[in-house]
């Protein structure tokens, strides 16, 4: 197969899921035997309709424009929506009907659940990482079930054999609690992940950048005037450090708004971390009762999970449960099935 991939423009700057996702598909499909291209929007000699399929990754304004040109043109795609919300199905349901009224009436009006209904609407099929992402938008958008297939997120094996001393030499601490990931977004609620890890007498790492947003100053005010948080700056997804931070931590924490399910968590249970995180995205899909759950709007529901955490023994069941069931590998093969699926349909 001809696979060509393509998400919203800031992907290489925001990095994350996303992008790893991307980067690891495609490494993982070429394996297989595959050409896999990304879409090159300066380069004028890329012809998208020589590709059996073209991958979205995911499903918002930055990508409405070129997804509506596949649909006038012809081209087929298929979407990973990189989706999930809160409100419930019902009021997205509301909203959803509440812009098609609107369109009728005032053009040039849109709304957020309107675009991904479009995106979704246009595609051959829908990927979502989780069961509770398509049940959200099928629902709340009035798309047919039939036409989600659910790919899970994946993680790379390197993140098995990292060695916990390089970092414990370099930072001179071990078994501390971890977080990897931006701050700042208010729905990463890195406010009061670090209020919470100030309560908690025991060090704590977080690696990653406090981004220009939301949370921001109060974040990096709160850490500078804390006793056990070392801040690190953004490691790159292969770095070695990052590898054996994860192996060298006790906890990791990942307790935003919503994960779909947090990549950086999967990395850090397969080096055999203990993992608190959200309950909300379909996290428990991939962590199932081998992690904590805090409300993430509560500080003190945070605190206790982590404390928790940290009083418990280091098993081998979560590495294990994510080693047979969600490494690259098993990803994109998954997903090759679901491409050819597609095609025997077209």
């Amino acid at each position: 197969m001809k696979i060509c991939f393509a998400s919203y423009p800031a992907v290489t700057l925001t990095g994350g899921g996303p992008f790893i996702k991307i980067k690891e598909t495609k490494k993982q499909l070429e394996l297989l035997g595959h050409r896999v291209d990304f879409f090159d929007m300066w380069n004028l000699n890329q012809e998208l309709n020589e590709y059996d399929l073209i991958h979205l990754v995911g499903c918002n304004f930055a990508v409405f424009g070129l997804a509506r040109s596949l649909k006038e043109r012809n081209i087929n795609y298929v979407v990973e929506p990189v989706f999930f919300s809160n409100h419930s199905y019902n009021f997205i349901k509301k909203i959803n009907l509440i812009d098609k009224v609107i369109r009728k009436i005032a053009r040039g009006i849109w709304s957020d659940y309107g675009i991904i209904r479009d995106i979704c609407n246009w595609s051959k099929l829908i990927l979502p990482n989780t069961h509770s992402e398509a049940e959200i938008i099928s629902k709340g958008l009035s798309i047919p079930e039939e036409k989600f297939e659910v790919i899970y997120n994946g993680v790379s094996e390197r993140f098995l054999s990292g060695a916990p001393e390089l970092f414990q030499k370099k930072y001179g601490i071990n078994n501390f609690i971890l977080y990897v990931g931006h701050l700042g977004y208010q729905r990463k609620n890195g406010l009061a992940l670090v209020k919470a890890l100030k309560q908690i007498n025991h060090p704590a790492v977080i690696i990653g950048s406090i981004v220009d947003a939301g949370e921001a100053k109060e974040i990096m005010s709160e850490i500078k005037n804390s006793k056990n948080i070392i801040l690190i700056d953004t490691l790159e997804n292969d770095s070695q450090l990052l590898a054996s931070a994860y192996s060298a931590c006790d906890t990791f924490v990942l307790p935003s708004q919503f994960e779909t399910p947090g990549i950086a968590a999967l990395e850090a249970g397969l080096a055999g971390a203990k993992i608190v995180i959200t309950p909300f995205g379909g996290t428990k899909e991939y962590f199932e009762e081998m992690a904590e759950y805090p409300d993430p709007y509560s500080i003190e529901s945070i605190k206790n999970s982590i404390e928790k955490s940290l009083n418990k023994s280091k098993d081998e069941n979560l590495k294990n449960h994510i080693k047979d069931n969600f490494l690259w590998n098993k990803i994109a093969e998954k997903t090759a099935e679901v491409y050819q699926k597609v095609l025997d349909n077209c």
